[in-house]
């Protein structure tokens, strides 16, 4: 029920395989598998449901139903049919959460990867970080107001109908259940809306972003752990409206195993916000100029042995293929020169061995941070070769290099501020 605008991985390097991350003309990342049942896309954003979402929906038909049976007996069997209706309603409201943070971050013109339905709730997955405090603030707030006013839109609706109805019974659900999404999410810590409005603030105040993911943070950690212990207890002493003669030893192993689920959650997305916001610091150190190898010119048709002795000699590390003119047609791939025997390598010409160059394998020396990965995920590669503003080759510029930046920078301590 958050927006995730450092969720997943967003701003980890892909290789060839994985797809890219931008709408460049070329199949989106949004498309690949693993974001579960696409059901469509608004505001030109992919929605999608998670298989855990039909878990969900049938434990809470099957929960609401119980419920039903007690104020609505006469309904019988009928009751599940209205409880699945709660339920695809329940994350109708849960879409309409996560699309105020989607439009909240176009407008702000921040690329939003995905919407997602999930488990507990959902998640818009924004690409970028909020420029200023106030963006963030604005963010995070829209989720939970849109919540707000959901509530107030079915309590508005049970004045019109008859209580102890259908029509009464749901819109009641509806109201309650949006309250307690709103709720929720405002609770101060990471990753939950609240957390990253706590987050702005003392950003606003500090003047540092990463002070402000911090703070949101430890406190986020804070919440898991009162939600792991508190949510039981006050179940168990009937502060949230059961009385504790009726609770039973499932209702009890039920109230821990679903603060443990929570506490879970919030634990592991207060940790991967600290992650990734290390992970950004730490992005303006990736320049392709300081990872790119010294590379060899070699011909189409010498021998791999020959281009590697080239390469020792000259103290080099990749090899790029070249025209009679000297022009730059192809880069052999690392991963392809570690498959060859040593005994076959003279009998091996290097063309074999290629990657055709095209314009988008082309890096800027300059290029650094955010922009190199963005350049990188717009034509997923192995290597790229990298020129001077001249046209100038300067070198190669592996994946495995930049990936392996990327472990030297979430390998340092975190910073204080």
């Amino acid at each position: 029920m958050n927006q995730d605008d450092e969720s997943g991985d967003s701003t980890r390097p892909r290789s060839d395989t994985e797809g890219t991350t931008r709408d460049t003309g070329k199949q989106r990342r949004t498309d690949e598998p693993g974001g579960g049942l696409l059901m469509g896309r608004i505001f030109g954003v992919p929605v999608y449901v998670a298989p855990s979402w039909f878990l969900v929906a049938a434990l809470i038909t099957w929960v609401f139903g119980g419920q039903l049976d007690r104020v609505l007996p006469e309904l019988g069997n009928a009751r599940y049919l209205v409880s699945l209706f709660f339920a695809v309603a329940f994350y109708a409201s849960v879409l309409v959460h996560e699309l105020a943070h989607t439009v909240a971050a176009l407008r702000f013109k921040l690329p939003v990867r995905r919407i997602q339905l999930q488990f507990f709730g959902g998640v818009s997955e924004i690409e970028k970080e909020s420029e200023s405090p106030g963006r963030e603030f604005v963010l995070a707030f829209v989720g939970p107001l849109l919540s707000l006013v959901l509530g107030g839109v079915f309590y508005a609706g049970m004045q019109a109908v008859e209580p102890g109805t259908v029509p009464g019974v749901l819109l009641a659900g509806l109201m309650i259940s949006n309250l307690i999404v709103a709720a929720f999410n405002l609770l101060p810590g990471l990753p939950l809306d609240g957390g990253r409005m706590l987050r702005a603030v003392v950003w606003k105040i500090t003047g540092k972003p990463m002070t402000g993911t911090i703070a949101a943070a430890w406190v986020g950690r804070a919440l898991a752990v009162t939600v792991l212990i508190g949510l039981p207890l006050l179940t168990h002493t009937g502060a949230l409206g059961n009385a504790t003669d009726e609770i039973s030893g499932m209702d009890t192993v039920m109230d821990a195993l679903l603060a443990a689920i929570l506490a879970a959650i919030i634990w592991t997305g207060a940790g991967n916000s600290l992650r990734m916001a290390r992970l950004r610091e730490h992005l303006p150190d990736l320049r392709a100029r300081a990872l790119t190898r010294r590379a060899v010119p070699v011909q189409p048709d010498m021998p791999l042995s020959e281009a590697l002795r080239r390469a020792n000699e000259a103290g080099a590390r990749a090899l790029v293929i070249v025209d009679g003119q000297g022009e730059p047609t192809a880069l052999v791939r690392e991963t392809a020169i570690v498959g060859i025997p040593q005994h076959r390598r003279p009998w091996v010409a290097v063309s074999g061995l290629a990657q055709e160059l095209t314009d988008g394998m082309r890096v800027p020396a300059e290029l650094a941070g955010e922009a190199l990965l963005d350049r990188l995920r717009e034509t997923p590669a192995t290597e790229y070769l990298v020129v001077e503003e001249t046209g100038e080759v300067y070198g190669v510029l592996s994946t495995a290099d930049v990936e392996r930046a990327f472990v030297r920078a979430m390998a340092r301590p975190e910073a204080s501020s």
